[in-house]
């Protein structure tokens, strides 16, 4: 069980914190110091490396939380806010893969045809989902430590 729980939790620090990074520290700075090309290249270069983590995380957070679903007696046995954190996950993960298998695709495409204007269009719908994400990941952290005390 610890084991399970050690892996969730690392992997939903990946995938959250690296929202968070991205989104609040690295957006702003690339946009204040770098032109188009070089901030769309940017992007599209970060995205390649953060996503294979984010995939790996995905697959360990369903894999560590059914794990200890499954040690806890299976979800009539588990709490209302397991089952909300497991809702908000699964939506998360539905977002994640819209903006990757289209949108990344298209912010890529567009990156290596130096299509700079569709980038910049495909980047912001991207920030955009990955707001939303965040906004998400963050209610799913809360309610997953605090909301056994609320539910």
């Amino acid at each position: 069980m610890h084991t399970l729980l050690t892996i969730h939790l690392l992997s939903a620090v990946i995938w959250v914190g690296g929202m968070f990074f991205a989104y609040v520290c690295l957006r702003p700075v690339a946009a204040s110091l770098l032109a188009p090309p070089q901030r769309l290249s940017l992007w599209a270069d970060v995205f390649q490396r953060f996503f294979k983590w984010v995939w790996i995380a995905i697959a360990a957070l369903i894999v560590s939380g059914h794990g200890m679903i499954a040690m806890y007696g299976g979800f009539a046995q588990i709490g209302l806010h397991i089952h909300i954190m497991l809702g908000l996950g699964y939506l998360m993960i539905a977002l994640y893969a819209f903006l990757f298998f289209l949108r990344y695709k298209q912010l890529r495409l567009a990156v290596s045809e130096e299509n700079w204007q569709a980038a910049g269009g495909f980047l912001n719908k991207i920030r955009h989902i990955v707001a939303v994400n965040l906004i998400l990941g963050l209610i799913t952290v809360a309610v997953a430590s605090g909301g056994k005390y609320l539910f």
